[in-house]
């Protein structure tokens, strides 16, 4: 007897603690649900108010005369609505300003515009890289992508490039070489070229801007075709400018994206990924897009310079 009864209160003991632990979880899971509902309706009003303030602001604005005098306005439901909408828009704006955000939309749009490249020379190796589109079947990359830059065979044949392909629409189609900077080694302030390819193409030219400042921790976007896996994106930071005409960013610096883009927060062409501090991916060189690049491409879209005064 003494036996069934110790395992009767043994049983009723575990259900008794199961109970307690199933009601304490419970009341727990509902607590926390309580405090994220509390937490939502607190951060909806602080919006709220935050609008109601900058509408406020913005209507005391409007007055005549020096005694400070509010005139009063007769607005539509129709005109509010798209003031509000306004005001929205700005402060979404200057959100994105301040943390360095890129939209997403943006983003998508503008990896259409890079293309994989590939380029084959005189011993029938292949190398790889990225190309980005300025219309009229021109593409501006890297020099050293196009052009023989390094001679280390050991063969009295120099090493040359003897075809330059670029990927569209999984098809490889030939591109020629159209013009060239200076440069005789990578990661050189003329270490950049354009080609183009004959046939039409349905991609969508990138918008120049040559007047870029690159301050120092100025947020960006790299696209390039990283280890020739397709064309991938990749954000950063600037650091700061070089003696020799470049640019030091944290951004992924992977093989393949040297002739990619590097795009600022309105999405224009404002420079180049050529290269990658020796074992380091995450710290790149940057050469900043100017004029000279594109004075054999035709129609060439460049931003129009913003005044900062």
């Amino acid at each position: 007897m003494s036996i069934r009864r110790s395992v009767v209160y043994a049983g009723l003991s575990f259900c008794l603690a199961a109970l307690t632990f199933t009601l304490g979880s419970w009341s727990a899971e509902r607590q926390f649900s309580r405090q994220i509902a509390e937490n939502d309706a607190r951060v909806a009003e602080l919006r709220d108010d935050m609008v109601r303030s900058i509408i406020q602001m913005r209507q005391e604005q409007h007055v005549t005369g020096t005694v400070g005098s509010k005139q009063p306005a007769v607005v539509t439901a129709a005109d509010d609505g798209s003031k509000q909408a306004a005001l929205v828009d700005e402060i979404k704006k200057q959100i994105q300003s301040e943390m360095g955000l890129f939209p997403v939309r943006l983003l998508r749009e503008r990896r259409s515009s890079f293309v994989e490249l590939n380029a084959y020379d005189n011993f029938g190796k292949t190398s790889y890289g990225t190309a980005g589109y300025l219309g009229n079947g021109y593409f501006i990359t890297v020099k050293h992508g196009v052009v023989a830059l390094d001679d280390t065979s050991d063969s009295r044949e120099p090493r040359r490039i003897t075809d330059i392909r670029i990927r569209y629409k999984g098809r490889d189609l030939a591109a020629r070489l159209i013009d060239t900077g200076d440069a005789t080694v990578e990661v050189h302030s003329g270490d950049w070229a354009v080609v183009k390819v004959s046939t039409p193409l349905d991609l969508p030219a990138l918008k120049i801007d040559t007047s870029y400042p690159f301050d120092f921790a100025d947020p960006i976007v790299r696209l390039g075709n990283d280890y020739s896996k397709g064309i991938i994106l990749s954000t950063g930071y600037i650091g700061q400018r070089t003696a020799n005409g470049l640019v030091t960013a944290l951004t992924d610096g992977h093989p393949g994206v040297s002739g990619g883009g590097v795009l600022n927060q309105a999405g224009d062409l404002v420079g180049i990924p050529i290269g990658r501090m020796q074992g380091d991916y995450r710290f790149s060189f940057i050469l900043p897009v100017r004029a000279e690049m594109f004075r054999k491409v035709r129609g060439v879209q460049v931003a129009p310079v913003v005044s900062t005064e």
